[in-house]
């Protein structure tokens, strides 16, 4: 993931993590990424990778204050590569810049664009203010609207605050409204600064100590509570699996499905081990996670290191072992322990009923739901298995649902 223009933006959203980054950058720093560290990113990234594809992901801050010809210079410089591998681009927008010719570009480039909002203007706005502390849910849906209008492919997150988690249909129902076909819901949380971290002159505080236990439990007031967050997920997936599937996608049941048919996690959030998914800023330096932008977590510099020997180092001795090793116990022994395998560990600084450290803080919320939807999971998985779509699964939970397998139509098989 690239910050190419590290933690500036337009915004001054309350429950941002990244903006107050600043105060780690001195204080003359020019936060926008040269050509030189431009293209070192995109040669060594391409060059380094062993799959067939390459992602470049483009988030800030807010990544379109650095104009179209950035990203046009972008494009310019990963064409030479072009007939190596298959380079895919998406970056991450507040929306409120987006022009038509912003979305023009993305058309053509293929870009997935991922835009932030988080539900109605009352939702939306109550914590995604511009500078001047005016809501921007007016601009930002000028926005989405824009992309859709180009056919641009995007997809929407939103954020799940503390008051938001109280209103799950009256989001879910504002995004189907809207025609937004794909969803993210990103639950906030974060900590208040205890007195090392303030002096920093930051107001949040950063990733727990895995190997210890974490002292500084105090939460800020837009956190999501733990069980809100999971009967949030647990109403919009009530609707989901009874209406919209195949129809409206939501990432975080995807997971839950992918979890369940036992492949790997397609997200660091859900996976065993994390520390694969570095980041770059604006300057070149490259830290362990997107969550880990403070200097016990930097890795090197993308004009100096070697990528992969950088990873090498983050997964060694970042969160990658440690997210697995520092397990508490009851997540070893709970059953829900593949879908979710501890969480984020920024967010593990909960305890456990026995006075274990490590716990994640959505622990509960986590477990409520996963454990809801198993029964409709494994339906979509037998489905999934005999070749049928996944949307089957309405029609199994209004009642019994009979598949027809291909081999004749005496040889029928009950799914629920």
């Amino acid at each position: 993931m690239a910050k190419p223009i590290g933690p500036v933006c337009n915004l001054k959203c309350e429950y941002c993590f990244y903006l107050e980054k600043q105060a780690l950058f001195p204080k003359d720093e020019k936060y926008r990424m040269s050509d030189k560290v431009l293209s070192a990113y995109i040669t060594k990234y391409i060059t380094s990778q062993p799959t067939p594809e390459v992602e470049f992901v483009w988030q800030g801050g807010e990544p379109t204050l650095l104009g179209l010809q950035f990203f046009k210079r972008a494009i310019e410089l990963q064409r030479p590569f072009r007939n190596q591998k298959i380079i895919k681009n998406s970056l991450q927008t507040n929306g409120t810049l987006l022009t038509d010719e912003w979305c023009e570009f993305l058309k053509q480039n293929n870009f997935l664009v991922g835009i932030s909002l988080d539900g109605p203007k009352e939702i939306h706005d109550r914590y995604r203010r511009d500078r001047g502390g005016k809501g921007t849910f007016d601009k930002v849906l000028r926005g989405l609207k824009l992309l859709q209008k180009h056919g641009v492919e995007y997809n929407v997150m939103a954020c799940v605050a503390k008051e938001t988690a109280y209103r799950p249909l009256d989001v879910y129902h504002f995004f189907k409204e809207q025609g937004v076909e794909f969803i993210q819901f990103f639950p906030i949380i974060e900590r208040m600064a205890d007195k090392k971290t303030k002096r920093s002159q930051l107001r949040l505080a950063g990733p727990s100590a895995l190997d210890k236990e974490e002292k500084n439990t105090r939460v800020t007031p837009w956190t999501v509570e733990p069980e809100k967050y999971g009967d949030f997920l647990i109403a919009i997936f009530d609707e989901w699996v009874r209406n919209d599937v195949g129809t409206t996608n939501i990432m975080n049941f995807e997971w839950a499905l992918n979890a369940w048919i036992g492949n790997p996690s397609p997200v660091c959030v859900f996976a065993q081990q994390c520390g694969r998914s570095v980041i770059v800023e604006h300057n070149g330096d490259v830290y362990a996670c997107d969550h880990c932008v403070y200097p016990q977590h930097r890795l090197g510099n993308i004009l100096t290191d070697n990528p992969v020997k950088m990873v090498e180092r983050s997964i060694a001795n970042g969160f990658g072992v440690s997210k697995e090793r520092t397990l508490p116990q009851v997540c070893k022994e709970c059953n829900v322990l593949r879908a979710c395998w501890g969480g984020c560990p920024k967010h593990r600084f909960a305890k456990t009923y026995d006075d274990q450290p490590g716990l994640h803080y959505l622990c509960a919320g986590y477990k409520k739901f996963f454990l809801y939807i198993r029964k409709y999971l494994k339906v979509i998985a037998q489905l999934l298995e005999h070749g049928l779509p996944a949307s089957y699964v309405m029609e199994a939970v209004k009642g019994p649902l009979v598949i027809k397998l291909d081999k004749g139509e005496n040889q029928n098989r009950r799914a629920v």
